[in-house]
């Protein structure tokens, strides 16, 4: 347990990466900058929003420093074009607290959701808008408050955007936020949301996923462990896995 010492500098450059690219995408057209949004940039935006997953429990900086570790996230965040990391944080908690818990853990379905994308066209619709829902559905499962801390990353995401704008106009913005929507929607690197909690066997929640698609992802995939023990960082689950306590269990 406690820090991952090089997660602040694997962030870092995936920001300065996606900046670069912001620069690179002015002058393309239209067509190939969807095509790299979903192919190149949305991978980079799903790979911090898990970055960001981890930096929630305070991985980055460590227990002792939560509010360096809040400000880092609003770094990590600055890509993907809406504020998100803070509101994030708020109700991760609950998830690892209630997990399951209709109500109280807005990771999972709601019942309406269960019951209309119930067919195979309809759950493809579904996967489409997934990022819609997961925008949505907090504040009608279990609406909070607006904090403080959400206020200051809404100003540093939107001045951020805003510079991005005056810098090099509209296509790079479009390029961000396109590629955090499709990457979170009908994607190969969104099949970690479908392996972590939907329920194949009844009682059994949590599942893992050890492919290849963790090398993108912080190791999000090694979800059981995770949830065992959520202050383990992701660069180090895969040791989780191996342990003898942890087979025990």
């Amino acid at each position: 347990m406690g820090p991952d010492p090089q997660l602040k500098w694997t962030v870092s450059c995936m920001v300065l990466v996606q900046i670069f690219c912001c620069y690179l995408v002015s002058d393309i057209s239209w067509k190939w900058l969807f095509f790299w949004s979903y192919a190149f940039g949305g991978v980079i935006n799903h790979s911090l929003t898990l970055a960001i997953h981890d930096i929630s429990h305070n991985i980055a900086f460590g227990n002792k420093s939560a509010r360096w570790n809040r400000y880092f996230g609003m770094f990590a965040n600055l890509p993907i074009a809406m504020p998100y990391s803070t509101s994030f944080k708020k109700y991760h908690i609950d998830h690892h607290r209630y997990l399951g818990g209709d109500g109280l853990d807005v990771d999972i379905p709601t019942d309406f959701e269960g019951q209309f994308f119930c067919t195979p066209i309809r759950k493809i619709i579904w996967l489409i808008i997934q990022p819609l829902l997961y925008v949505l559905r907090p504040l009608y499962v279990n609406p909070k408050p607006i904090t403080h801390m959400e206020i200051i990353n809404a100003i540093v995401q939107f001045s951020f955007d805003f510079l991005i704008y005056s810098l090099w106009g509209l296509k790079p913005i479009v390029y961000l936020l396109a590629g955090s929507i499709l990457s979170m929607g009908f994607h190969p690197i969104s099949g970690h949301f479908i392996a972590e909690h939907y329920m194949f066997l009844k009682g059994y929640e949590t599942y893992s996923y050890y492919g290849p698609l963790n090398l993108l992802t912080f190791n999000v995939g090694y979800h059981m462990e995770h949830h065992d023990f959520p202050s383990i960082p992701g660069s180090k689950l895969p040791e989780v896995r191996l342990h003898p306590l942890h087979i025990c269990f």
